[in-house]
């Protein structure tokens, strides 16, 4: 029988995690206290979104049928991409946790599987893993959608890629996986994967002691030297030990600057808008 392992989530309090790998935690607008049922380690910490959320398990860790689960209180599975909100305040986003730092599994939200669960990304049926370890956390901004019918024409006319649009947070904490935090974004690096356009938005959490200091994208490279240039170099390179070309990227092999990224989430979130009202076909993506 598959393992369940639930963390509620309760407000106005600091948060007990009993942790296991690879690493999972539940976290939401303005959560405040997160339990795990079955752990091995714990330590407390400060929590930062709380939409009365549960963070359930199924199955073990590392294998074919994992998931991650968002249930609301009346124990109603909701679904990360389109139930949580992508705004929490001016220019201040949700940011949902797929890989925490320093972890290789590649662990992605199942667009179409129904309410999107987070699982482990296979290929021939195996497990998928990076060839090394991200070094920042990386996830997605809910209610966004990059439309592979739309050519965008400021980065070489490539198409999107079907996915929400991920984020790699640059904080110095690891968080974990299926964490809702709040992030504010300091610039934007156009991917290009065999064609297909992979916003990659940087951003930092709002608890980040950093986080004050960093505003825009140049603020990085003075708080944060050599991150911008690490990021882009990890999405580029990744693929290549097996065998794939490396990755490009758009708007002069560049970072574009807060002003863009905020640009590219407002787009993103319109496609979804029109994805989630059926507007544009949604073939074989989850809308629940």
């Amino acid at each position: 029988m598959a393992a369940t392992r639930a963390i509620t989530i309760a407000s106005n309090s600091t948060c007990t995690l009993l942790r296991k790998k690879p690493f999972v935690g539940g976290t939401a607008l303005s959560l405040n206290n997160l339990k795990f049922g079955r752990t091995r380690r714990s330590y407390t910490c400060r929590a930062i979104y709380n939409p009365q959320i549960v963070v359930k398990e199924e199955g073990q860790p590392e294998t074919l049928d994992y998931r991650v689960f968002f249930v609301d209180q009346s124990g109603k599975k909701v679904s990360p991409w389109h139930d949580i909100p992508l705004r929490s305040g001016d220019d201040i986003f949700n940011f949902i946790v797929e890989i925490p730092k320093e972890s290789s599994a590649k662990m992605e939200v199942a667009t179409d599987e129904a309410f999107t669960p987070i699982k482990q990304d296979t290929k021939k049926g195996k497990l998928r893993y990076y060839p090394y370890n991200i070094h920042w956390n990386y996830g997605l901004l809910p209610q966004t959608w990059e439309d592979p019918s739309f050519a965008n024409s400021e980065v070489e006319g490539a198409l999107g890629d079907n996915d929400p649009v991920d984020v790699v947070e640059i904080g110095e904490r690891q968080r974990k996986i299926g964490e809702v935090l709040k992030v504010k974004p300091l610039g934007a690096l156009a991917m290009i994967d065999e064609g297909e356009l992979d916003w990659k938005i940087v951003a930092i959490s709002l608890d980040d002691p950093k986080a004050s200091l960093v505003n825009d994208v140049n603020d990085v490279e003075k708080h944060f030297p050599g991150t911008l240039t690490a990021i882009r170099d990890w999405f580029r390179d990744y693929k290549i030990p097996d065998g794939k070309p490396a990755n490009k990227f758009g708007l002069g092999n560049q970072a574009a600057n807060k002003e863009y990224a905020l640009k590219v989430i407002t787009e993103t979130n319109e496609s979804w808008n029109k994805l989630i009202k059926r507007s544009i076909p949604a073939g074989e993506l989850s809308l629940a």
